[in-house]
């Protein structure tokens, strides 16, 4: 090979490596705002993932165009293209590239994983080896487990110390967030895009689950299953807020009497024209908490 071609070469995998990496950087503003520790590690995978898929893309696009429009046959060429069989350097390379890529994505994926320590079901399955080391060691030990109940088409969430419901998640910025997860009928999903996790809640077990939020705001919990109907109806907001005004809310809500809270499931079936003759699954009754965030479900 020349060393004009390898210059050239060269000068072209440097400009992908560039491009690839700025657009690396780019998709860090693809997402909502990173509002917990895992959200950082998911888009620092994803962040690799963009740069090296960027990388081949363009590789691979830039190769086929170049041979499109600089490797063809003449317009009356007719004639056969040299005879080429075997070439094993060119089989390893292409065979043992792949393989390493692939290793690696799926190394760096599940040392991601691990570093999150967000526990799930491979607790029960695997025991001890679902705990690994915790983001931060000042967030090792989570706050009081909070009990979420899903069912159709609403969330509810009980706090055990102070003894209270509602129908909005409140969590502590700064804090390791232990919850457990429990469905009352079908399969659903724990999802807040902000924070990057994803729980399925499957009916019939009790998942702990562990995130740590960062950032104070309102972010959007939602089921990430398709549970029936009124699926799209089952959201609600998750406060993450400042310590003191989290214990305060704890107690101002322990002391506000049960209410029968606002379940936008309910309120549309209710309203339901019957002449249709669709059957769909009752939605489950409003439930009795002691905050709610009516009318914004």
């Amino acid at each position: 090979m020349k060393i004009r071609t390898i210059l050239i070469l060269g000068v072209i995998a440097i400009a992908l490596a560039l491009i690839s990496l700025w657009m690396g950087q780019q998709s860090y503003s693809w997402f909502p705002p990173q509002a917990s520790a895992e959200a950082q590690l998911i888009d620092q995978l994803f962040s690799f993932l963009v740069t090296l898929g960027t990388f081949i893309f363009l590789g691979v696009v830039g190769t086929l165009t170049y041979s499109v429009l600089f490797q063809q046959a003449g317009k009356y060429d007719t004639s056969d293209g040299p005879h080429i069989e075997g070439n094993v350097p060119l089989e390893i390379v292409w065979t043992a590239i792949p393989f390493v890529l692939v290793v690696s994505i799926a190394a760096y994926s599940y040392q991601i994983y691990d570093q999150m320590s967000i526990l799930g079901p491979m607790e029960h399955i695997h025991g001890s080896m679902a705990i690994a080391a915790p983001l931060d060691a000042s967030l090792a030990t989570p706050i009081h487990p909070i009990e979420v109940r899903a069912r159709q088409w609403v969330w509810e969430f009980y706090y055990p110390d102070q003894n209270i419901t509602s129908t909005e998640l409140h969590l502590p910025n700064n804090e390791r967030a232990r919850l457990t997860l429990a469905s009352e009928d079908v399969l659903h999903g724990f999802y807040v895009p902000a924070f990057r996790v994803k729980q399925d809640i499957i009916p019939g077990r009790v998942i702990d689950f562990e995130f740590t939020p960062i950032r104070e705001g309102r972010y959007r919990l939602r089921d990430s299953q398709y549970s029936g109907t009124y699926f799209a109806a089952m959201q609600t907001d998750v406060v993450v807020e400042s310590a003191d005004a989290y214990q305060q809310w704890l107690a101002n809500t322990a002391t506000q009497k049960p209410i029968t809270a606002y379940n936008r499931a309910f309120t549309e079936y209710s309203k339901r024209n019957n002449s249709d003759r669709w059957k769909i699954v009752e939605p489950a009754l409003p439930p009795v908490v002691n905050y709610s965030n009516s009318g914004i479900e």
